[in-house]
């Protein structure tokens, strides 16, 4: 994590957050949940994350977070491993649970590549009520294990630089 940032980020967001009435909700694909382990981990948290999905399918991608299919799949749809796709699960996770931010990560964590796609390409979406949503490519290495745990310390350092006005 780069300067500035707090060892132990998730619990720094949540304080933080608490302080300020915030809310954060979490839509993970290829994370599939670690997000919303590190911040429910943290005691008192209920105030600040009120839930989220994980949307580690593309039905589930649809059904439960409204990513439309022509995004996800067919012939020149960016994937759901793509900036399009982050943006519109924290967008739609934000708006679902009515929270004053929304993140969302969808990425390859290997061990093979998906959608033709590199492992390690990991794309982080920060929603906040009433913002543009911001997006984040990532290009990780590592095996599973690290790729996921980078992309969640990702998620977070980005989501604790919005909070904290860097």
């Amino acid at each position: 994590m780069g300067s500035g940032i707090p060892n132990n980020t998730a619990a720094t967001i949540v304080k933080s957050m608490a302080a300020r009435g915030l809310t954060v909700s979490a839509a993970e694909s290829c994370t599939g949940g670690l997000v919303s382990e590190r911040l429910t981990a943290v005691p008192g948290s209920s105030s600040v994350y009120l839930g989220g999905v994980v949307c580690y399918t593309n039905e589930v991608k649809h059904r439960l977070l409204n990513v439309p299919i022509s995004v996800l799949e067919g012939d020149g749809a960016p994937g759901a491993v793509s900036e399009p796709t982050a943006v519109l699960l924290a967008e739609h996770v934000r708006a679902l649970l009515d929270t004053d931010y929304g993140i969302s990560i969808t990425g390859v964590a290997g061990p093979a590549s998906s959608e033709g796609k590199p492992v390690g390409l990991v794309y982080v979406g920060l929603a906040e009520r009433a913002k543009d949503v911001e997006c984040r490519e990532l290009n990780l290495s590592g095996d599973r294990e690290t790729i996921r745990k980078l992309a969640c310390e990702q998620a977070l350092d980005m989501l604790w630089k919005k909070i904290d006005g860097q």
